[in-house]
């Protein structure tokens, strides 16, 4: 009863986040007559209204909206990018929150970018040392070599976790500092939407880190499959 108990909040631990995020963008995804532009529109306007019409504006896979600072691309996906909506409008302030980042030049904006490519490089290499285990334990007849290159393996696909939880301090100020401002003072939202318009922004920035602790899963996969 313990074990099932244990795994249950593991379940929650790990889903939760992204469920909750996915359900909160879904709930307020539906289109308004009310609402004057999308998501595409009001990224366009404040970042002309910033001083940033070098900022590009472009569409992305469902679910992918981010900003590309290398690129300097506010990028949302379909809904949020072609549709009015409470999500949309919300969404597309917040990853201009990013841009206005970059465009201050805030180290932490900076740190974050270096971090999640190096992140990715080290979790990359991480799955191919533990596809290549087995043949290095097999031919190497070491145990002690088996054990750390698994170590290793394991610990390099949980980078990408722990580089958003330390930079999810980047996302809140994106959300809350930079884009629930914008989004208040100047009208963009009724006060009626506000309430709402937190949830979003919140879930907004608890993507990258739910994306991560799901992705989390794949250690256990990893875990099953060298135990055979």
């Amino acid at each position: 009863m313990h074990i099932v108990i244990i795994i249950l909040l593991l379940l929650v631990a790990v889903f939760g986040p992204q469920l909750w995020a996915q359900y909160t963008f879904k709930r307020y995804a539906k289109p308004r007559n009310d609402i004057p532009g999308n998501g595409a529109e009001l990224a366009r306007h404040l970042l002309e209204q910033l001083g940033m019409s070098h900022v590009k504006v472009e569409e992305t896979n469902e679910g992918e909206d981010h900003y590309d600072p290398a690129d300097k691309a506010v990028r949302l996906g379909p809904k949020n990018y072609g549709v009015k909506s409470l999500t949309a409008i919300t969404v597309a302030a917040h990853e201009v929150g990013h841009a206005i980042q970059d465009h201050h030049n805030e180290s932490k904006l900076a740190l974050r970018t270096r971090l999640v490519s190096v992140a990715q490089v080290i979790q990359q290499m991480g799955a191919g040392l533990l596809v290549l285990l087995p043949i290095i334990a097999l031919v190497s007849r070491s145990p002690l070599i088996g054990v750390l290159m698994f170590l290793a393996g394991i610990a390099s696909m949980g980078i990408a976790t722990i580089v958003h939880f330390v930079t999810l301090p980047v996302e809140y100020d994106a959300s809350f500092n930079k884009a629930l401002p914008i989004l208040i003072k100047g009208n963009y939202i009724e006060e009626k939407d506000r309430p709402a318009a937190r949830r979003i922004l919140k879930a907004a920035a608890l993507t990258y880190v739910a994306a991560s602790l799901a992705s989390l899963l794949n250690l256990w996969r990893w875990i099953a499959i060298l135990r055979r």
